[in-house]
Order: structure tokens, then sequence, then C-alpha cells
């Protein structure tokens, strides 16, 4: 098995491990079994627990913020497209085995002692505040909203992790829906 090959079946096994279960229950033997990537070569890959972390999270953000992105744009209205943000939460909030933000997880777990965990985290959470600016700006609104939206966004996450249920993306879609009217 190759370095390529052997990184991303330790990769998928760690985010299903560290998603399902907390980055702090999961140890190296788990990604291991998980994988079926020997302990060796999971040390030459991630020479620590904690750059395997750092891993998962960069490829999870990379894979999150595209499909937002495919999701809004199929919207051609600007307006709409912020909303659609809201209805690609609903989306991911109502799916299988759905327990919360990935990073806010992580941050939870790690963010305290782990540098190169809470940065990937502040990466993340600062594209996707980019992302939404991005939308506000297209939109033609003013800026102060994309920190508003992406405030709801944030909270919708929080409380669907806490609830396991899709709600709060629609409640937080309602008041986006406020937000905007009072920004036109």
């Amino acid at each position: 098995m190759d370095n390529t090959v052997a990184r991303e079946q330790a990769l998928d096994a760690a985010e299903g491990l560290f998603y399902q279960r907390g980055v702090q229950t999961v140890g190296m033997d788990d990604i291991r079994a998980a994988s079926g990537v020997s302990l060796k070569r999971l040390y030459q890959l991630f020479p620590s627990k904690e750059r395997l972390v750092e891993a998962y999270l960069e490829r999870r953000d990379t894979r999150w913020r595209r499909l937002l992105a495919e999701h809004v744009e199929r919207h051609e209205d600007p307006e709409r497209r912020l909303l659609a943000v809201f209805d690609r939460l609903g989306e991911w909030f109502a799916e299988p085995g759905f327990r919360g933000c990935a990073w806010i997880n992580s941050y939870g777990e790690l963010g305290a002692t782990s540098e190169p965990v809470a940065c990937q985290v502040r990466l993340h959470k600062g594209a996707f505040k980019e992302y939404v600016a991005s939308l506000v700006a297209a939109a033609g609104l003013p800026g102060e909203l994309a920190e508003q939206l992406f405030l709801l966004a944030e909270g919708a996450m929080v409380t669907a992790g806490i609830d396991r249920a899709p709600g709060p993306a629609a409640h937080a879609a309602r008041a986006a829906e406020v937000l905007i009217a009072a920004a036109r």
C-alpha cells in the first residue's frame, strides 16, 4: 500500500471515529484497527495524534466548504443564496450520524491545549465567515450583515449539535430573512 492510499485510509478512519466518538476517546490503535494501516505507518504519516487531528480537520474543511458552495450556487438570486446557506445547514443537521460541528467539537476538546488544532478551527471559521461576507457583498447588502448571519449560522450549528435535530437551521433562516429585509 503506497503512502497516499494509507494516508486516505487513515484519514477516513480518523474522521469516522473522531466525529462519532470524540477526539480524546480515540487512540492511534483505534485508527490502526479501523483503517488497516499499521501503527508504524500511521506514525510515519502522522508523527502525533495532534497532526492526525489537524489533517482530519483540514480535509473535512475542504469537503464541507465545497458542499456548501455547490448548494448555494444552485440559486441565481443573491439574497436567496444567503438563505441557501441555512438550507444547507438544515440538510447537514438532518444527516444520519450528525454530531454537531467537527470544528466546534474539536475546539471544545483540544482548543485550549493544541494550537495546531485551534489554528485549523480558526481557519475554517474564518473561511466560512469570508464566504458569508462574499454572499452579502454580492447581494449589495451592508457588510455588518455578514457578521450577523455568520453568528446565526454558528448558533444554529451549536444548538443542532446539542439537540441532534435540524430545526435550528429553519429558525436561523427565519431570523436571517428578518435581518436581510431590515438591511435592504
